[in-house]
C-alpha cells in the first residue's frame, strides 16, 4: 500500500489533432502515436499507468502519476504527444490536423494552448473508484447539469439525504469565461445562486467540487474555451472530467443517473447550434449525422499504489460504462431530439443565437450584406 501522505495525480488530456473523413473518428494509426509515447513514458518512469482512447476526433490521455497538477514534465508529455500525432495526421491529409495546437511554444503547462485539461491530485483511500467524462461535439458547460445532479439534487442522488458523510453538502468551483473570475458557492445553502449561474452555460462553468465536511477534492473539469484562446471558431471544447466515487462520496450509480436521459448542450455542427447529448460506448464514440449527435462516454477505474488497478498481466482495468442498455432511452431521446432540431434547419433555437456567432463564419456573411441595410424611415 502507499504510505500515509503519499499523493497520486489523475491528469486528463485531450485535443484535436486529426481526424478521419471528416470530424468523424481517430484512426488508430494517430491513436498509435499516442500509445508508443505512453509506453516510453511509463518505461522511463515518468507515469505509473496509461489509458490512450478517443471519443469522436479527439485524442484523450488518462494519465496517473506522482508529478502533481500542472507539472510541466506531465504536460510537456502530452504536447509532444500531439504535436507528434498532427504531423502524422498532417502527412496523412487528415481533417482538421492540429486543430487544437493554437500556440507555437510550450510554457510549462498546455493550458491555454488548447488542449483541454482536467487534473486531480488525491490522497488515495482504502479504495477509489474514479468515472472518467469525456464529450465530443460539444461546449464546456455540458458538464454544468449533470454536476449539480450529481452533488447537489437529492432526487438524483439518495446520499444527500440518507449518508452522514454527505449530509454536510459540497462546495463548487465556478468560473466566468467571460470576466476570468471564480467563485466558490455551497450546497445545499447556496443552491438556487448556484443554478443562477450555471444556468447560464456558455458563461459560467463548474471546474471543481470539493465535500464541504472536510474540503475532499471529489470533481475536476477542463474549462478550455478555444474560442476565446484563438479570436475565432477553431472547434468545440469538447471537454473532459474527473469525479471520484464511493465511501461518502455520490456512488458509481449515482453519477450515472444524470445520462438516463439526453439534455441539450451548444456545439454540435460547426459549433454553432444545440445538440441532443447521446451517452455511447466507446465503439460508438464517432460523430456522424450533422457531425454528431455529441456524443459522451463514461470509463470507470480503481486507482491502486499511484496507478490504474490492473490486471494480472499489468493491464489497466478500465469499464466502458455506457456500454449498457439502461443508456437506450436517451440513446431514443438523443435520436428524436435530433430530428426535432434539424427540421428546424437554420432557425433559432436550433442555431446558437446571435451573441454566441460572433466568432463565427457567419459574421463574413453580414458583414456582405452590411451595406445595403437602409434606415426605415429616410428622409
Amino acid at each position: 500500500m502507499l504510505p500515509v501522505g503519499r499523493r497520486t495525480t489523475i491528469s486528463v488530456i485531450k485535443c484535436d489533432v486529426g481526424s478521419l473523413a471528416g470530424h468523424h473518428v481517430v484512426p488508430k494509426i494517430i491513436l498509435n502515436v499516442a500509445e508508443k509515447n505512453m509506453k516510453g513514458a511509463k518505461k522511463r518512469g515518468l507515469i505509473n499507468s496509461y489509458y490512450v482512447f478517443n471519443v469522436g476526433d479527439d485524442i484523450e490521455l488518462l494519465m496517473v502519476h506522482e508529478k502533481g497538477e500542472r507539472n510541466a514534465e506531465i504536460h510537456g508529455l502530452a504536447w509532444e504527444t500531439f504535436r507528434e500525432a498532427a504531423e502524422k495526421a498532417k502527412k496523412l491529409k487528415l481533417y482538421g490536423a492540429g486543430q487544437d495546437l493554437l500556440k507555437e511554444a510550450f510554457t510549462g503547462t498546455v493550458s491555454g494552448l488548447g488542449p483541454g485539461v482536467a487534473e486531480m491530485e488525491i490522497e488515495e483511500r482504502e479504495s477509489d473508484p474514479i468515472i472518467i467524462l469525456a464529450a465530443d461535439k460539444a461546449a464546456t458547460g455540458i458538464f454544468n447539469l449533470p454536476l449539480f445532479k450529481i452533488f447537489a439534487d437529492p432526487m438524483n442522488t439518495a446520499g444527500l439525504v440518507i449518508d452522514p458523510t454527505m449530509i454536510g453538502g459540497f462546495k463548487f468551483e465556478v468560473i466566468d469565461l467571460v470576466e476570468d473570475k471564480k467563485v466558490i458557492l455551497k450546497c445545499p445553502e447556496e443552491m438556487y445562486e448556484l443554478v443562477a449561474l450555471i444556468g447560464s452555460v456558455h458563461r459560467y462553468v463548474i471546474s471543481r467540487v470539493w465535500r464541504a465536511e472536510d474540503n475532499m477534492i471529489c470533481a475536476s473539469i477542463s474549462t478550455t474555451s478555444l474560442t476565446k484562446i484563438a479570436g475565432k471558431y477553431v472547434g468545440k471544447d469538447d471537454p473532459v472530467a474527473i469525479i471520484r466515487a464511493q465511501h461518502g462520496l455520490p456512488a458509481v450509480g449515482e453519477i450515472l443517473t444524470p445520462f438516463m436521459h439526453s439534455y441539450l448542450t451548444a456545439g454540435w455542427m460547426r459549433g454553432s447550434h444545440w445538440g441532443p447529448v447521446m451517452p455511447v460506448s466507446l465503439r460508438d464514440a464517432k460523430c456522424t449525422v450533422f457531425d454528431g449527435p455529441p456524443r459522451m462516454i463514461a470509463l470507470g477505474l480503481q486507482i491502486s499504489d499511484g496507478k490504474i488497478a490492473g490486471d494480472d498481466e499489468g493491464e489497466p482495468m478500465i469499464v466502458d460504462l455506457f456500454d449498457d442498455p439502461a443508456f437506450e432511452l436517451a440513446r431514443r431521446e438523443c435520436l428524436d431530439y435530433t430530428a426535432m432540431l434539424r427540421r428546424m434547419g437554420e432557425f433559432e433555437p436550433s442555431r446558437l443565437s446571435a451573441e454566441y456567432m460572433e466568432y463565427s463564419a457567419i459574421t463574413r456573411v453580414m458583414d456582405r450584406i452590411k451595406s445595403k441595410f437602409k434606415p426605415l424611415l429616410e428622409k
